[in-house]
């Protein structure tokens, strides 16, 4: 998930604006009749380095200021354990997203088993196949495949909606989306990173014509070489990028939320601020953004991962 705007910026402080629960907008997640906020808290740099008591205090914060849609996974080292000390007081109040990274149904099933006991929590709301550019696409929609793990996880009630995660190889993800069905995506999605892997382009018209849930990551650029250890500033470089990043990616058609990983109240506000005066692009940002980004999109090259098969296959 996408840093938000670096803490090594001077940005303004919104913490006297008075930012309470319900003041974040909130969409519907596709076809799962579930509202969510147009921002979801991000848990990697939570769980990568953050002391527990910062990552606590931060998570009860999103919370309080209308932040509800916490994004989480095993791999992100003490995240889940965090988010597991928040539970007991505030399950009723969060739409809780965690990930299985695996190609086979019995792996999916062991993963959720255990994050479910270190969640402290009998449920999540919405379970995805984890990187999905990553996986044996054959051997994860066979009969006895991931995705036939995560309905036996639903048909358990250990969650309510599933889907997949994916950050390149986008024709896996079209090729699931056409042999399976799921409740909600989350993909890597930015205005340069859409010259290379085309997920805003080829993925999102498809998913707004099944209607599946819409989750966008990345929207930044994401995090140098996808490490969360150190806050520093993510992919965009500046605050100006990172408004017309955020503003971009909120526009794209069915997007119900964009996730974010945060270290600090600050960056919390300031999306939130963003959030609360978004607007969409004028035809002249948008050109400028295009332009923008397939420059961005040629410096970066493929840097979450291979684009085509015959790339790492």
């Amino acid at each position: 998930m996408a840093m938000a705007a670096p803490t090594s910026l001077e940005l303004k402080s919104y913490s006297t604006l008075g930012l309470e629960t319900g003041l974040v907008p909130q969409r519907q997640l596709g076809g799962t009749g579930e509202q969510v906020p147009v921002i979801g808290l991000g848990t990697g740099p939570c769980g990568f380095g953050m002391p527990d008591d910062e990552a606590i205090s931060l998570i009860h914060t999103c919370i309080d200021r209308g932040v509800t849609y916490l994004d989480t996974a095993p791999g992100y080292e003490r995240a889940q354990e965090q988010i597991g000390q928040v539970l007991p007081s505030r399950r009723e109040e969060v739409f809780l997203a965690t990930k299985c990274f695996s190609a086979t149904a019995q792996g999916a099933l062991e993963i959720i088993e255990r994050s479910l006991k270190t969640l402290g929590t009998d449920h999540v709301d919405l379970l995805y196949a984890h990187s999905l550019g990553s996986i044996d696409i054959d051997r994860a929609l066979a009969k006895d495949g991931i995705f036939a793990g995560l309905a036996e996880a639903k048909r358990r009630g250990w969650t309510r909606f599933i889907g997949f995660t994916a950050h390149h190889n986008t024709w896996r993800a079209e090729r699931v989306l056409r042999e399976h069905d799921v409740d909600a995506i989350m993909v890597a999605m930015n205005y340069a990173d859409r010259y290379t892997y085309g997920f805003d382009d080829r993925i999102a018209p498809l998913v707004e014509q099944l209607d599946v849930g819409l989750v966008g990551m990345k929207v930044f650029g994401g995090a140098h070489e996808m490490d969360y250890k150190t806050p520093r500033p993510s992919a965009m470089g500046t605050e100006r990028d990172h408004s017309l990043a955020f503003r971009y990616a909120l526009g794209l058609p069915g997007l119900a939320t964009a996730v974010i990983g945060m270290y600090n109240e600050q960056e919390l506000d300031q999306n939130i601020q963003w959030a609360r005066e978004w607007t969409p692009l004028t035809p002249e940002e948008a050109g400028q953004l295009a332009r923008e980004g397939r420059e961005l999109a040629k410096e970066w090259g493929p840097h979450f991962g291979p684009v085509r098969p015959d790339d790492n296959e």
